[in-house]
């Protein structure tokens, strides 16, 4: 979790490479935050929360570091003329609003159509995490997983739909829980084929 590249470019920004804090500077960022809030940080019970911040952090945030292109450049074009949906469901989405920072929690569903290869199925997981583990919106993370799948596999078309609760919503402001914000993409023959893209809909709810 230390061996941290001092610089990098902010993912998606065209602006100028940025000097990434190190994590001494980082934990006294959080205790900052800690004395904000009205506590003190040199209290027994949150004195250690700086270094367990960080540490989540790390693991929160570490999709920021992996490279979606590597996990879906192995493939395999022995499949004996398969030609039909290859689908993920119930993927576990674990992400934070890029707005307040809180958690978005919930499932993914992920569709393509094969040409002439095939990945493994846990990379598509993978490329889900990637994206999750990014502050994020969940109408960019959804554009950003099909993005994805459609530029490197050559895949005839890519269905994904994002089902999540936003605890910037239900922990704050309005304070309305249960609610799930569904976001969806269709590309290619799951865009043009209506009933192609009905298909992946009652995979997505098929028990």
């Amino acid at each position: 979790m230390d061996a941290i590249t001092p610089e990098r470019t902010i993912v998606g920004s065209d602006l100028e490479p940025v000097t990434r804090p190190t994590r001494e500077e980082a934990m006294a960022a959080v205790r900052t935050l800690i004395a904000w809030a009205g506590d003190d940080p040199r209290r027994e019970g949150v004195i250690d929360t700086p270094k367990r911040v960080v540490d989540a952090y790390a693991e929160w945030f570490e999709g920021y570091g992996a490279d979606p292109a590597k996990e879906l450049s192995r493939t395999f074009e022995d499949v004996q003329g398969y030609d039909d949906i290859v689908m993920l469901r119930g993927i576990e989405v674990e992400s934070h609003c890029e707005h307040h920072m809180a958690p978005f929690l919930g499932k993914a569903y992920v569709a393509y159509m094969p040409t002439n290869r095939v990945v493994g199925i846990s990379k598509l997981a993978r490329v889900v995490e990637i994206f999750a583990k990014r502050l994020q919106t969940q109408e960019t993370m959804t554009m950003q997983v099909a993005d994805a799948i459609e530029d490197h596999l050559s895949a005839a078309g890519v269905a994904v739909l994002i089902d999540a609760e936003h605890q910037c919503m239900s922990t704050r402001g309005v304070h309305h829980h249960d609610v799930s914000t569904i976001t969806t993409q269709f590309r290619g023959v799951f865009r043009t084929d209506k009933v192609l893209q009905q298909r992946f809909m009652d995979l997505v709810v098929r028990k």
